[in-house]
């Protein structure tokens, strides 16, 4: 089914519909945007006052890009599944396909590695643009939540969509990312990372590519590693622990993202393929839709209860200026 966002009107509020399964993996920018800017800068007023919306970002600390590339071997391999878990994702049947040698990311584009990009670029995201994005609400205390309840997605409610939220400002305008510049890079459309990637020389991957490199060379394996989600009781990947969307028991170690060196998944020596953030790819979902774009790998929002996408054939859209707090990339490059 195709995802939409629309806002309503009720009561002088809005509320952002999501037509998405319950799953809520596809929340897509709404393409109106009314916000009463006081309204909700008044709502961020605290007792230590105004939340400053300034980067917190040292702009003189130069980061270097840090992502290696692995060689992906140019042959026949399977992709899709005749296991198929969700139909509406058409995420089956098996197929060959037949690919050329590519390089991809050994990590998901970090925080770091954004940085650098846009010091030497100037380069402003759409979320920057937009000027909010969707935040997931365990990273809202209690009093914002309350205030901000009229700004979640209709069908997906833990979704809020937050002004001066971007990839700085992961959880709003009064947060940052200071502590977490080996982690992921969130918050960035399709279009973001697909300027990323062309300013280092690469672009995103297929999504037959990037299943290709998910199951490590292996076929018909559900995740990265195998078969198993917990081989030898081990966490294998940061998904969510617990009870969704009310407890995350972070047994794997983390509520939120976690760093892109964590969690080694597979026989290509790839890392967090599947959970930590979802991971756009090139594909358009449909023809009917080209602004619809495949993304992979889950994130550490998804459980097998109600989101059970973190298996490599497992497949989701958005629209391509979409962002959220578990939405990332990393480039491939052809050989």
């Amino acid at each position: 089914m195709l995802a939409s966002i629309i806002l309503i009107c009720i009561l002088q509020f809005k509320i952002i519909e999501n037509k998405e399964s319950n799953c809520g993996c596809s929340i897509d920018r709404a393409q109106k945007d009314n916000y009463d800017r006081k309204l909700f800068y008044n709502v961020l007023q605290s007792e230590e006052g105004e939340c400053s919306t300034d980067t917190k970002v040292d702009e003189n600390e130069v980061y270097e890009v840090t992502n290696d590339m692995v060689l992906i071997p140019g042959r026949e391999y399977y992709i899709g599944t005749d296991d198929i878990i969700i139909k509406n994702d058409m995420e089956g049947p098996e197929k060959i396909v037949k690919l050329d040698s590519f390089y991809v990311d050994k990590y998901e584009v970090s925080n770091s590695d954004f940085s650098h990009f846009t010091k030497l670029t100037n380069y402003k995201t759409e979320a920057e643009t937009f000027g909010d994005s969707f935040v997931f609400v365990l990273f809202l205390n209690n009093t914002f939540r309350d205030e901000m309840k009229d700004y979640r997605v209709l069908q997906a409610p833990w979704w809020y969509k937050i002004m001066g939220t971007d990839w700085k400002h992961p959880y709003g305008p009064d947060s940052d990312i200071l502590d977490a510049m080996n982690h992921p890079v969130i918050h960035v459309s399709w279009n973001d990372a697909r300027a990323y990637c062309k300013w280092r020389g690469g672009r995103l991957p297929s999504e037959a590519e990037w299943e290709v490199a998910c199951r490590g060379g292996h076929r018909a394996t559900k995740y990265p590693w195998g078969d198993k989600l917990f081989p030898d009781k081990k966490h294998m990947a940061n998904i969510w622990q617990g009870t969704f969307p009310h407890h995350n028991s972070e047994k794997d170690g983390y509520i939120g993202t976690n760093p892109v060196h964590l969690f080694p998944q597979n026989d290509f020596g790839l890392h967090n393929m599947a959970g930590n953030v979802w991971e756009w790819t090139e594909d358009s979902w449909s023809s009917d839709n080209p602004k619809e774009k495949v993304k992979k790998g889950g994130s550490y929002l998804c459980h097998r209860s109600y989101c059970y996408r973190y298996r490599c054939s497992a497949r989701s859209h958005n629209t391509d200026d979409s962002s959220a707090g578990n939405l990332g990339f990393r480039c491939a490059k052809s050989a």
